[in-house]
């Protein structure tokens, strides 16, 4: 394969290329060999490079089974997968809010998973800042797993094909919450999406470029989107008050919730706009099925309040003909091969 983008856990498609072709995860643990995380020509170094967790295939399967795993929830119904579904880009595709337990209801919009190494926080108001520690929060959350770690402790080290996966990857069958952490941030951070058309037109590669629509898209979009969605990642990483109206049954306050500053209120995290055609709906909460509600939004919506991002204050101006054509681009975010990619499917049962 001559991409010069397989690189990084995509490496993962030479050396685990047969245990995302079966059917259960049986290869000999022999075959198995050691991999390596790169970065994507012209992408930025990751916040999150494996330098105390180096990626294996043995860890990326842990984390793999882990990430699918119903045990990790008190009634035994939700997995991470539940709200993170590949075909969706690992987003909850439909549903406005999280789902969890007993069909409970969370407040705030299940976000895509993709390239969460280059993350520098995580979920909407950036509670968390490390890719391994950012499990706690819902396997701990009352409405989504609410579960405790001694809890799934006890679960996981009560199974005995999970013993002997911790004992292949850590050298022992000790079950802690730092292995399970490591583990699935194998799993997460392995997440790369680099191969959209986007992607492959920026890479020069032959056989493919933008139509005309979806240049001008690209235009209208480095003029009026990309300081918040920044290439190639398409987010900042930032927390900014885009103008909508809290909805007044949850008045999520966003990155104050974290901060307690009134400056951060209703400051949300800029998601990457990657495979953003895969995972409506949209906005922290939910509230927007289509991109062009969204754009719309922005075109006419904006509410200025004392924390809206100046940027968007006055919303942003757009004709009918250019929100068409960036929602165009924004169709060439999509990776096929990424929510294809059976490596991060769930295994079989």
């Amino acid at each position: 394969m001559k991409k010069a983008w397989i690189i990084g856990v995509l490496v993962l498609a030479g050396t685990l290329f047969t245990i995302g072709g079966c059917k259960k995860d049986t290869i000999d643990p022999g075959t198995w060999q050691p991999v390596s995380f790169a970065v994507p020509a012209g992408w930025p170094q990751p916040a999150y490079a494996f330098v105390n967790n180096p990626l294996t295939s043995e860890g990326f399967i842990l984390g793999r089974k882990l990430f699918y795993d119903v045990r990790l929830s008190r009634d035994n119904t939700i997995s991470c997968g539940t709200c993170h579904q590949q075909f969706a880009s690992f987003a909850h595709l439909d549903h406005d809010v999280s789902h969890g337990i007993y069909g409970l209801f969370g407040t705030r919009n299940s976000p895509g998973l993709a390239n969460m190494a280059w993350h520098t926080s995580f979920f909407w108001d950036g509670g968390v800042n490390h890719l391994e520690s950012q499990p706690i929060n819902p396997i701990q959350n009352h409405v989504e797993m609410d579960m405790t770690m001694p809890e799934v402790i006890t679960r996981v080290g009560a199974d005995a094909d999970y013993k002997g996966r911790f004992k292949k990857v850590f050298g022992d069958e000790t079950v802690n919450s730092q292995r399970i952490f490591r583990a699935m941030a194998q799993f997460m951070g392995a997440m790369v999406s680099a191969d959209s058309k986007y992607d492959k037109v920026i890479r020069n590669e032959p056989g493919f470029l933008f139509s005309p629509a979806e240049q001008r898209g690209l235009t209208l979009f480095r003029q009026k989107c990309a300081t918040c969605h920044k290439e190639p990642l398409f987010s900042d990483f930032s927390f900014r008050n885009n103008g909508l109206v809290p909805k007044a049954s949850v008045n999520d306050s966003g990155r104050a919730h974290i901060t307690r500053e009134v400056s951060d209120l209703y400051k949300f995290k800029v998601p990457s706009l990657r495979n953003i055609l895969l995972s409506r709906p949209y906005m922290h909460d939910g509230r927007f099925t289509t991109l062009d509600a969204v754009l719309e939004h922005y075109r006419t919506g904006v509410v200025a309040t004392a924390t809206t991002d100046p940027l968007l204050s006055s919303g942003i101006t757009l004709t009918t003909e250019e929100k068409n054509d960036i929602i165009i681009f924004l169709g060439t975010l999509t990776d096929s091969t990424f929510i294809k990619n059976k490596l991060f499917a769930e295994p079989a049962k």
